[in-house]
Formats: structure tokens, C-alpha cells, sequence
């Protein structure tokens, strides 16, 4: 067993030496830590809390998942699931990263702590609209892809005023006859081509700011007012004012960043800094949580075949000699009596 393996590790040190650390605790970190985790690497996630997942009413589009979960439901039962295996879950904001002499130096709101590898898992926020708003998940959302099912033919809004919220009305109308465009005092930014698209969808462009909510008993919305005294009905609709992605961390390892503020990846999740991964919200593509745990297992399987110790190749054989019996399994201890626990546990 190597000795980096042997070292024995205490989950509460300050200087804890982990295999594999996730910041993030969404569908995509967290799966890459269950990955990781059973595969036989020594993983932690460090999670902040909050997150767009957190914020679900409603789990949408997740097979095998009941609607009736919320995504705060959804993510205990995941941190319940990656502890089961041996992974530590820390409720910590990650302040800082440094790579030095092959590995990465964590710096936490409750300490420090050390890893082989690193997946950045960190999303990004929704831009808001100024209030009066909705209350989130009650009549305002954020995820066409989740959301737009709940509003076949029911009268929708889009508030925005840039070519994604034009583009998203236009989208709605494959869903309701009732859609408007809420400008809320804006001018419209748009451009000439998605212009001349508007005018030939029937999108009812409202320019007035929105003044007031008016929600049912059970807390949903039912209609908004306008500025000029008017009120319209809606069951519900999205606010399109883009996206802030939360790649600091990223930045300031040197990672390569797309356009739009995504980290750049590979086809597993692979940054441009060797040892470096993301995945999830924080990368190109669809934001989505099957996406994303998609993202996240294939990042595991990336990071375990970079940390396994064997199979020792031709030129490693030659160098060190044939590995001993003495040697395995190069699982960690811990993990190896977790995963009996684990067993046994799934036979009771």
C-alpha cells in the first residue's frame, strides 16, 4: 500500500489529506463524490449550502424520482448516500485553492485541507429581476426544460428584455396560446433578427414595469399589475436575466474559461490544469439535473482511473518491481471496512 494511502487521515483535522475533494454540493459534485467515493478514493465534498437545486419546490425530469421531492429532499438523501460509502461532507465555503508540488492546498471558512485532485462544482446564479416578484417555485422559475410542462395552456410571462427572454417566449408558445413578453420599463435589447422573429410569433410584448403581486391561498400566483393600473392573470412564467457564473476558483488556478464564463472541459469533465475538473452548471451544456449527475459520474471514473494504483505498468514494473501481496488492496483502510459496514447493512 502506498504511503499516501497508509497515512492515517482524522475527517475533523484541519490538514486533512484527501484523494479527491468536490466543492459543491449539487446533483453534479455530489455524484462525483459517490463515484469516487465507492471506486475507493478517499473524497470529500465541500459544500456552502444554497445552490439552484436547493431552491426546487419540485423535482422535475430526475427518473425514478417522485415530483413530490424537493430538491432539498433530493439532496439530503444524496449526502446520506455518499456518507454511506465513506465520503466526508463538510459544511464549509471553500475561500481559496493553490496547486503546489503536484497536489491542492484548500483554504475554508473552518480550516484547510489537502487533495490529489479537485472537481469544481459550483454552478452558477440566476440573474434576478428588482422586486415585486413572485415567490420562486410559486409562479416564478428559472429551468424552461423543468418547468415549461406545468403551464400547458395556461397564460405565461417572461420577464426580460435581451434575445434569451425573447427567444424563451417565442419557445413557450409550443405549450399555451398565452404568453407575454415583460419588458418591466426595459428597452429592448434584442436583436434585429430575433426582432423580425417576435413580430411574426403571437407574443404579447407588455412594456410596463410590474407594480404588484397578487397570489392565491395556496401561495401561487395569480395575476400581476402593471404601472399604467392594469392587471394580467398568470399561472406563472420565467425571468431571463442571465447568468453569473462562480468560477473564481477556476480563474485563479488558471484554468481556461469559455466566453460566457464557463470552464472550459473536456468530454470528462477535464479542465485545462491537470487534476483540475468541473462539471455540472459551471461547464457548457444543458443545465439539467440528469445532465449533471451524468457529468459527475464520468468525472469519477476520469479521477479514478488517474489516482488507481493498479494496474502498474510495463515501465513501473521494471522500476519498482512486481507488486507484492503485501501491497493490496490499495484501498485505504477506512474505506475497506466502510464498505463492509456497507454490505453488511444492504443484507439485514
Amino acid at each position: 500500500m502506498s504511503d499516501r494511502k497508509a497515512e492515517t487521515r482524522d475527517a475533523t483535522a484541519a490538514d486533512q489529506r484527501y484523494e479527491v475533494a468536490v466543492i459543491g454540493g449539487g446533483p453534479a459534485g455530489l455524484t462525483t463524490a459517490l463515484y469516487a467515493a465507492r471506486l475507493g478514493h478517499e473524497t470529500a465534498v465541500f459544500d456552502r449550502g444554497g445552490g439552484r437545486a436547493a431552491m426546487m419546490k419540485d423535482t422535475h425530469n430526475v427518473i425514478g424520482t417522485p415530483e413530490s421531492v424537493s430538491g432539498n429532499e433530493f439532496l439530503s438523501t444524496a449526502v446520506e448516500q455518499i456518507r454511506s460509502y465513506g465520503a466526508d461532507y463538510r459544511r464549509e465555503f471553500v475561500t481559496a485553492v493553490e496547486q503546489t508540488d503536484g497536489a491542492f492546498a484548500l483554504e475554508t471558512t473552518d480550516g484547510s485541507a489537502v487533495a490529489d485532485s479537485v472537481v469544481l462544482a459550483t454552478g452558477f446564479s440566476d440573474g434576478r429581476p428588482e422586486p415585486p416578484l413572485p415567490r420562486t417555485g410559486r409562479g416564478l422559475h428559472y429551468c424552461l426544460h423543468c418547468d415549461a410542462y406545468m403551464f400547458v395552456d395556461e397564460p405565461v410571462y417572461v420577464m426580460g428584455h435581451g434575445d434569451s427572454a425573447a427567444h424563451v417566449a417565442m419557445i413557450m408558445l409550443n405549450v399555451t396560446d398565452e404568453v407575454d413578453l415583460l419588458l418591466r420599463g426595459d428597452e429592448p435589447t434584442w436583436s434585429d433578427e430575433t426582432a423580425r422573429m417576435l413580430e411574426g410569433h403571437p407574443v404579447d410584448v407588455v412594456r410596463e414595469d410590474v407594480t404588484g403581486v397578487r397570489n392565491g391561498d395556496d401561495g401561487w400566483l395569480e395575476a400581476l399589475e402593471f404601472a399604467d393600473g392594469t392587471s394580467r392573470e398568470y399561472t406563472g412564467g420565467f425571468a431571463m436575466y442571465g447568468s453569473e457564473y462562480n468560477n473564481d476558483l477556476a480563474a485563479s488556478l488558471g484554468a481556461e474559461l469559455n466566453d460566457d464564463g464557463t470552464v472550459a472541459v473536456d468530454d470528462h469533465g477535464r479542465t485545462s490544469v491537470d487534476g483540475l475538473y468541473a462539471v455540472g452548471d459551471l461547464t457548457p451544456g444543458h443545465n439539467q439535473i440528469p445532465v449533471a449527475m451524468g457529468q459527475g459520474a464520468k468525472a469519477g471514473i476520469a479521477i479514478h482511473k488517474s489516482l488507481r494504483e493498479f494496474p502498474k505498468s510495463i515501465a513501473e514494473l521494471e522500476a519498482e518491481g512486481a507488486v507484492s501481496p503485501s501491497d493490496v488492496p490499495a484501498m485505504a483502510a477506512g474505506l475497506r471496512s466502510q464498505a463492509s459496514e456497507h454490505s453488511a447493512a444492504e443484507g439485514d
